[in-house]
């Protein structure tokens, strides 16, 4: 009559589509669900290029125009910058990104196998150049100025004073 201590191994079996991975509740498949939009530049490159209506055409308090024609004036520039934007993005877009896309593997290309060998290549070599540049200097350099401090070591100055 002693304590029994049992070892049993539990596990659950569930259908992938059952199990939710995500911390959003399960929905009904009935309902569709709509994502917000993702960011295109989550690192704000282009925060400058964020212009409304307000930033290009302001009216001082001392003079304004009438509303309608505020309203007007504001909707024309949405509707133009919203059409010519998405006209050149379309005519451009793709050209842009396949040269972009070339020039930026040419020269990642040149980087990884022209720049970075040369370089990992002479610094493999500048011990032996150091070596060779200290020897040199050693037996050129330094006797120059072992000389030239034997020379100029004999002179003195002296300031006079008025």
């Amino acid at each position: 009559m002693g304590l029994e201590k049992e070892k049993s191994d539990t596990s659950i079996i569930m259908d992938e589509e059952e199990f939710n991975r995500s911390i959003e509740p399960i929905l009904s498949k009935k309902g569709k669900v709509y994502a917000a939009e993702p960011d295109r530049d989550p690192n704000d490159i282009n925060a400058h290029l964020k212009v409304g209506f307000e930033d290009v055409i302001a009216e001082p308090i001392s003079s304004h125009s009438f509303d309608r024609v505020w309203i007007g004036s504001h909707a024309a520039f949405e509707l133009v910058k919203f059409i010519f934007y998405r006209l050149l993005s379309t005519l451009l877009a793709v050209p842009m990104a396949f040269l972009l896309g070339l020039i930026f593997g040419v020269l990642s290309c040149i980087h990884i196998w022209l720049v970075m060998p040369t370089i990992h290549g002479c610094m493999m070599l500048l011990p032996s150049v150091q070596v060779v540049w200290r020897s040199l200097t050693d037996m050129f350099v330094r006797p120059l100025f072992l000389s030239m401090g034997k020379i100029l070591s004999s002179i003195q100055v002296r300031t006079a004073e008025n």
